[in-house]
């Protein structure tokens, strides 16, 4: 019996293990350098969005990932606001290999985090008087596979 349960011990540790431990805003910003002027102004915004990942191995099996979400908004030329919001969250993930521990950071992690950034981004928008700005899903399984090909791509003309 004991062997068996040694047996069923040492296959559920290597079992691939995913959790979310925590998920926290890492550092917020927001300027609004024409106010209060620009709420006198003909509302008629361009949006220009930069969103970028980061991943840093903690200690043990842990990971903090850090989702990046940049908004610029302009009113014509000028700028009405700037917004930013590091949406970070603590994941433990086990026994994943090399590709499946790449996309978990990569692709996996940053879904779980954008509906937070996203909240907390529109969140501030409106607290400095703007209209609420609804930022459309994003597809990051897409940007992974961009990023890989871009990455291969660039290896091969390296080795060329």
């Amino acid at each position: 019996m004991t062997d068996q349960q040694n047996t069923a011990a040492t296959e559920e540790d290597s079992q691939p293990q995913f959790s979310l431990q925590r998920i926290y805003v890492r550092d917020l910003s927001f300027e609004a350098p024409k106010s209060p002027a620009i709420f006198r102004q003909q509302w008629e915004p361009s949006v220009g969005l930069d969103l970028n990942t980061r991943q840093k191995a903690l200690e043990g099996d842990f990971h903090e990932v850090v989702l990046t979400l940049s908004v610029t908004v302009k009113n014509g030329d000028e700028v009405a606001f700037i917004a930013e919001v590091q949406q970070a969250g603590i994941f433990l993930i086990k026994n994943l290999d090399a590709a499946s521990m790449s996309h978990t950071l990569g692709a996996f992690c940053p879904n779980i985090l954008f509906p937070y950034a996203r909240e907390t981004l529109d969140s501030l928008v409106t607290r400095g008087s703007f209209p609420a700005l609804m930022l459309a899903p994003v597809n990051f399984d897409a940007l992974y596979a961009q990023e890989l090909q871009r990455l291969q791509e660039e290896g091969a003309q390296t080795v060329q």
